[in-house]
């Protein structure tokens, strides 16, 4: 799942749940409450605590068994709310049944597509004939490309699958009165339920399959059922997948040389050791995402972006965060932005006096970047010579298929689940990931790796994939009510120091980088910069999804992106617009972006010193489990 925003001066337990609020004197002393309020006659002025709450111990007792009963379901919904999808079924259902008008519309559909798909089957039924397709499939579903599924009866079987599934997106959509978001829950859900009937992920009905059988005679399925058994017992004992244990941080990965040169209970700050014998005096700051382990920036030699920036003459800190495990429950949001981005800029600042830095910030760790650049940006100090931040949001009403997670009852139930053990672990948060990816994540594995038998080989971006890490409860409860659920960062709500901040407080350039595959951080809602940044805004979107595309150095082969710059007085235009106006080159981004830092980095000086030094990287908490 996405990750949390309020401080507790905005209501907010440590728990995560909202504070009641007394409407009024009659209410604040307690009719039939549950709290026992003391209250003065008095106003209170700014510095006046605020009054006792005793809980109710009873109340307390019937919390503890709904939080209770809701972790327990969670371990087998795997975070999903089933009370959210009934919501939307009921939602779906109740005005379907009352529109006899949509009713007759489907039954309409209904009849036409049988009578194509029995045309269809009279024709190719007949030696000798090549009947013309009932339906072509999306362009990205690629399940029934193969020649084997243009031949009887599989090209019959696929074409009444589609049919199928083509009927069921008219019924769950289009339905008068539905909430668009139940419509999109259902139409989603409905999807993912016909896909696991999917004639591709079957032996009698996937002819590729049956002929991969015959020419091995079965081996495939026993490899297959090997790997199944394998990935279990894996699953069941927390492994990683297999051939993860051959990428190991500070050796086949992480391995660019340094120093953490400070620490603190949430990060470690790795300074990276010069390539070149001059540097930019501007050092590059990283943020990365805390859901994963940061080396996502610092892979193979090959690939890794902290290796190309070295190279290209510049100091790059990166922070690597703490694993947080059940004692770490009550981090927050704001433990997040002082302990590790203002405690980190304090640190470069110490070790390159004197500059500006150059913020980068990846995914969670660049939404962090911006409300910390724009609490700095409030109160006047500005230490940024440039912001970067790739596949980041900072509007969040448009996160793509998330969105479809993120409402209160689905909040709450997953508040629960974390409530019990303090922290949202890597397993807990699969199941939505797994769902929108699922063509990737699940029916592809189970095609290639259990009925093919030809398990994907290992590879680095894969094993970070599976080196995850835990979440905080309160700090991943308030990411996701106050800026996935309230969107409070871009509507002037969200507080930091007990005051509001606003985006348009951040007037130094920025770089900013959408991907077009990215289910995660979908690239015209990352594009919504434009509409909130009172500066000069570069914007890239690059081929690939959230990670490939952001790790997409220089010589790797089938990459391309669309740069375009936006002065802070320029026109709006929209992404679409965009997209279709602005030409696409083949390449890298990279070097785009290492040219841009470039123009707006002084003159190449001596490296500084390297800072104290804590540890060689990749440091220890990279290695926390």
């Amino acid at each position: 799942m996405p990750y949390i925003g309020a401080s507790l001066a905005d209501g907010v337990e440590p728990m995560g749940r909202p504070k009641p609020k007394a409407t009024n004197i009659a209410d604040a002393l307690g009719k039939k409450s549950d709290r026992v309020v003391e209250i003065t006659a008095q106003p209170l002025s700014p510095n006046t605590p605020a009054p006792e709450v005793v809980p109710n111990p009873k109340n307390a007792a019937t919390e503890f068994l709904d939080r209770a009963t809701h972790a327990a379901m969670s371990k087998v919904t795997k975070g999903l709310s089933p009370a959210a999808l009934a919501e939307a079924y009921l939602d779906w259902l109740v005005h379907l049944a009352t529109s006899p008008g949509k009713q007759m519309e489907l039954s309409e559909k209904a009849f036409r597509k049988w009578l194509r798909l029995s045309r269809y089957a009279m024709t190719c039924a007949a030696p000798g004939n090549d009947a013309a397709s009932c339906i072509e499939p999306l362009p990205q579903d690629r399940r029934f490309q193969g020649d084997a599924w243009q031949k009887w009866p599989y090209n019959l079987i696929y074409q009444s699958f589609l049919l199928n599934q083509q009927w069921w997106h008219n019924a769950t959509s289009g339905v008068r009165g539905v909430t668009k978001q139940h419509e999109n829950v259902m139409d989603f859900a409905t999807r993912q339920l016909l896909d696991v009937f999917s004639p591709s992920n079957y032996l009698l009905t996937n002819p590729e399959v049956q002929a991969k059988t015959r020419e091995e005679g079965g081996q495939n399925l026993v490899r297959g059922f090997k790997t199944w058994l394998d990935d279990l017992e894996r699953q069941q004992n927390g492994k990683p997948a297999a051939g993860a244990e051959a990428f190991r941080p500070g050796h086949e990965v992480a391995a660019t040389p340094g120093k953490v040169v400070f620490r603190n209970k949430l990060i470690e700050l790795i300074q990276y050791s010069p390539t070149t014998d001059k540097v930019r005096p501007e050092p590059i700051l990283i943020v990365p995402s805390w859901i994963m382990k940061y080396y996502i920036l610092d892979l193979s030699q090959r690939n890794s972006m902290v290796k190309y920036l070295v190279d290209q003459g510049y100091t790059v800190f990166m922070i690597s965060w703490h694993n947080p495990d059940a004692k770490d429950r009550d981090l927050g949001m704001d433990d997040y932005r002082k302990l590790g981005v203002m405690d980190a800029i304090c640190a470069v600042q110490a070790a390159v006096p004197g500059n500006k830095i150059h913020g980068v910030g990846y995914c969670l760790g660049g939404t962090l970047l911006a409300i910390a650049a724009a609490a700095i940006g409030r109160d006047g100090d500005d230490p940024f010579a440039s912001l970067s931040y790739f596949a980041s949001q900072i509007d969040f009403t448009e996160p793509g298929e998330l969105q479809l997670f993120i409402n209160d009852s689905q909040l709450t139930f997953l508040e629960d689940m974390m409530w019990e053990q303090g922290y949202l672990d890597t397993n807990q948060m699969s199941g939505a990931f797994q769902m929108i990816g699922s063509a990737d994540l699940i029916w592809s594995k189970i095609f290639h790796s259990y009925l093919m038998g030809e398990p994907s080989n290992m590879f680095d971006l894969m094993a970070w994939n599976a080196d995850g890490t835990r979440l905080p409860f309160r700090m991943h409860s308030e990411y996701l009510r106050s800026l996935y659920l309230n969107n409070e960062l871009t509507e002037g709500h969200f507080k930091v120091d007990g005051r509001p901040i606003s985006v348009t407080d951040i007037h130094v350039p920025v770089f900013s980088v959408g991907t077009v595959k990215d289910h995660v951080a979908p690239w015209p809602s990352v594009y919504k910069m434009h509409l909130y940044l009172d500066t000069d805004l570069t914007f890239v979107l690059a081929s690939g999804g959230h990670n490939a595309g952001i790790v997409s150095e220089p010589g790797h082969k089938h990459r391309s992106y669309q740069i375009a710059n936006a002065k802070h007085d320029d026109r709006y235009v929209d992404p679409e617009s965009w997209a279709a106006q602005t030409p696409t080159k083949d390449g890298s981004w990279w070097v785009e972006w290492a040219s841009w830092l470039g123009e707006r980095s002084g003159a190449s000086v001596a490296p500084p010193s390297m800072g104290k030094s804590l540890a060689d990287a990749p440091g220890t908490y990279i290695f926390q489990k």
